[in-house]
């Protein structure tokens, strides 16, 4: 990594929590992804399940391990510990970054929610690279999240993976159990398409305005969230970066699993 290659900045649609038990092929990918990258500094990451009123970053040196999902889970699952180190300078550096939006700096709140650490511990699995979480405030418009992406996008430059988790189409309440290899449900494929195209000819407001694409919006985002964490990578990205998109498929109708991956190089 050089001056003028920064660290990748990546969304993964993150799916289910029991991919942190499953070896399938959105964990392969994952892994793979992790070993192609130059190793990270840090990770600065964007759980869509972290939601607050104002915004806040974890700045412990120990966060905890986050079973934030139902007692219908396996045993198993909520055994299961990410025990990656925070990075209190690292939380510094982005309250800097974000000013003058104020930041919480969080010591023993939160930790790591689910949208990171089964993402992670498929992609680092080794626990050894320091993790800080920076929630979601509800009270920001989507230009607003993705701005607060642009101004962090200088961490890049610094060894830090800047970390998006969500997943573009996010519709559980119509989830078709026996789609799960199937195209997606045409409203599915069609906003994640639309997306897709936005995305790759670097036209982030198109993104941003995702709302604007009506009825297919209003069924793949029911509710916002496991969409904005997309837009703090685009708001990172680099003028004429290359994107890359892959895992691109929809789970079970209406979970599209796409990872979005900057990397650095010019289109």
């Amino acid at each position: 990594m050089t001056a003028s290659t920064p660290m990748p900045a990546i969304f993964f649609g993150h799916g289910s929590p029991m991919i942190a038990l499953e070896n399938n092929a959105t964990s392969a990918l994952w892994a793979e992804l992790g070993g192609a990258m130059p190793p990270p500094k840090a990770i600065l990451a964007i759980s869509a399940h972290w939601e607050t009123r104002g915004t806040a970053v974890t700045a412990m040196d120990r966060p905890r391990t986050i079973h934030d999902f139902g007692a219908s889970f396996p045993e198993a699952l909520f055994d299961a510990r990410y025990p990656a180190p925070g990075d209190p300078a690292l939380a510094r550096r982005v309250t800097d970054l974000l000013a003058p939006t104020v930041v919480v700096m969080d010591e023993g709140q939160w930790g790591l929610d689910h949208g990171v650490w089964t993402v992670l511990c498929k992609i680092f699995p080794a626990a050894d690279v320091p993790v800080v979480q920076l929630s979601l405030d509800v009270g920001l418009s989507p230009a607003q999240h993705f701005e607060l992406g642009r101004r962090l996008a200088p961490l890049r430059d610094e060894g830090v993976l800047i970390m998006g988790s969500g997943n573009i189409v996010h519709n559980l309440r119509v989830m078709d159990r026996n789609a799960q290899g199937g195209p997606g449900f045409d409203w599915a494929r069609r906003f994640m398409d639309e997306i897709r195209a936005a995305i790759e000819a670097d036209e982030p407001e198109r993104v941003v305005g995702f709302e604007g694409l009506g009825r297919d919006a209003a069924l793949s985002t029911p509710t916002p969230e496991h969409l904005w964490p997309l837009l703090y990578v685009l708001g990172a990205r680099r003028p004429r970066e290359r994107a890359r998109i892959v895992n691109d498929h929809i789970e079970y109708g209406s979970l599209a699993m796409a990872t979005v991956m900057l990397e650095g190089e010019a289109g």
